[in-house]
């Protein structure tokens, strides 16, 4: 078992898809923009919202800046708790302190949302640190976000293990020297996974946590 652990937020420790999407659909009802399918929606699960507001929606640089605050309208209110711990979050946690891991969160989430979030699901007591955007909503990639937790935390990339269900977290984890495990009960997929370069994958939460204490089954096809 690697000693530290550092996880994505949305996607991987709790299912955070229903407030983000409602806040998108706010978002595009207050532009007056078509509406967009569930589906359709799930795209902007994981990447920063800037991007997001970018790519999926031809916003400018400047309007994707104001289409986040309209975002963060519905979400500060409502959106931020339409969420949950997957089914088994807090069993996989205090299975890893138990066993003498150092937790961590990486998130593209501004930190402050993040901190809120575990807290109210008392989650926050598991981890040694939480590293996550600014409210402002400065660039920062997730490989920024690893390395200031690598750094805080005194400890080498070969210590530790990136957990993220997005290509986001893989390529931050190889950027930075970090073993990456993907997640496929998230919102990215298998091939979007494989094809970042993820080093193991994990069907599930308990054979995410077999994987992480080195007792994997067979079955499980996933093993450091």
């Amino acid at each position: 078992m690697k000693p530290n652990i550092l996880f994505d937020l949305d996607g991987t420790l709790t299912e955070s898809g229903t407030g983000i999407k409602n806040s998108v659909r706010y978002m595009l009802a207050h532009y007056g923009l078509p509406p967009r399918t569930d589906e359709e929606l799930n795209a902007f699960v994981g990447p920063p919202l800037a991007y997001s507001f970018h790519h999926f929606c031809g916003f400018s640089p400047e309007k994707a800046k104001e289409a986040i605050a309209v975002y963060r309208t519905y979400y500060t209110q409502k959106g931020m708790f339409e969420n949950r711990p997957y089914p088994g979050v807090p069993e996989l946690l205090a299975a890893l302190q138990g066993a003498g891991a150092r937790l961590y969160v990486a998130t593209g989430k501004p930190e402050p949302y993040a901190r809120a979030i575990l807290e109210r699901f008392g989650l926050l007591p598991f981890f040694s640190g939480v590293a996550g955007i600014s409210l402002r909503e400065e660039p920062c990639t997730k490989a920024e976000l690893i390395t200031r937790l690598l750094t805080a935390g005194g400890f080498a990339p070969g210590q530790a293990v990136m957990v993220g269900d997005r290509r986001y977290d893989v390529e931050g984890a190889l950027a930075t020297g970090l073993t990456a495990v993907g997640v496929l009960y998230g919102y990215g997929t298998k091939e979007e996974l494989t094809a970042a370069g993820a080093h193991r994958l994990a069907e599930t939460v308990p054979a995410l946590q077999r994987l992480l204490l080195g007792q994997s089954k067979e079955e499980d096809h996933a093993h450091f």
